[in-house]
């Protein structure tokens, strides 16, 4: 099954934009992802599986780097992202 969603990471502590930038090199690495970034959000999209898998791996790590942070996750299941698509 596919599956999308859209990520917004508020570090609270330390640099916000370096936190930010490896949480999506993270979710990047995964390499099973399709990942869309923009000035408000991120979105990924893929299987179920790679999805929330990339998502587990991403946030481990930056919480490792960043111990106080939040994390917002929307799910749109059975859908996937247009990489490039006009709206």
């Amino acid at each position: 099954m596919e599956l999308s969603a859209e990520l917004s990471l508020y570090p609270l502590t330390g640099d916000v934009d370096t936190s930010v930038l490896a949480f999506i090199d993270d979710l990047h690495s995964s390499g099973q992802i399709s990942v869309v970034t923009n000035t408000m959000s991120t979105q990924i999209s893929g299987e179920w599986d790679a999805v929330m898998s990339a998502i587990n791996v991403a946030l481990k790590q930056s919480s490792q780097r960043t111990n106080r942070q939040v994390l917002v996750v929307k799910y749109l299941p059975n859908h996937r992202i247009e990489v490039g698509a006009e709206s």
